[in-house]
């Protein structure tokens, strides 16, 4: 079945597949990274994935948004917008997507397009519920404004992902 593969051909596959593996997580099976947010209000992060590791800090903000990087058991290796992480249990973890507004007074249009109205201005530091994303939009919530911002003033969503 496969002898019109060249040995290159076989060995690219391979890598393909190999390189999918290694993009999952070996506890949920999901992509690694991939961004969560936080459920609780208060949450440890720890040196390592266990009760007897050290804490290092708290994270002090419920919905803050969080890159997991990897697993192991009930436990996800997290960073945060400065690239300071640890070990966080999930519980404290949620599929919730938010983001991280990275540019001062970011504009929150009506549409994906900077001719539409503007619905409210961001300040840098504010946190809100993403919804849909595009190429180069996202459609955000906070502080009871809905809107548009540019996927390039987030944190929290990669650069090429797309949400419905």
């Amino acid at each position: 079945m496969f002898r019109h593969l060249t040995t290159a051909c076989i060995a690219l596959i391979l890598t393909a597949i190999s390189a999918w593996a290694e993009e999952r997580g070996p506890v949920t099976n999901l992509p690694l990274p991939r961004y969560v947010s936080m459920k609780a209000a208060e949450g440890n992060v720890r040196r390592g994935p266990s009760l007897s590791h050290r804490i290092d800090w708290v994270y002090k903000r419920r919905d803050m948004p969080l890159e997991v990087t990897a697993e192991y058991g009930h436990w996800r290796r997290v960073r945060d917008r400065d690239g300071a992480g640890g070990w966080v249990h999930y519980s404290l973890l949620s599929g919730v997507r938010t983001a991280i507004v990275e540019t001062d007074m970011l504009a929150l249009y009506q549409s994906p397009d900077t001719n539409s109205k503007v619905n409210a201005r961001l300040e840098m530091g504010v946190v809100g519920r993403l919804g849909e994303c595009g190429l180069d939009w996202c459609e955000m919530t906070t502080g009871g404004h809905r809107g548009w911002a540019q996927k390039s003033a987030l944190w929290g969503v990669a650069p090429d992902e797309l949400r419905d």
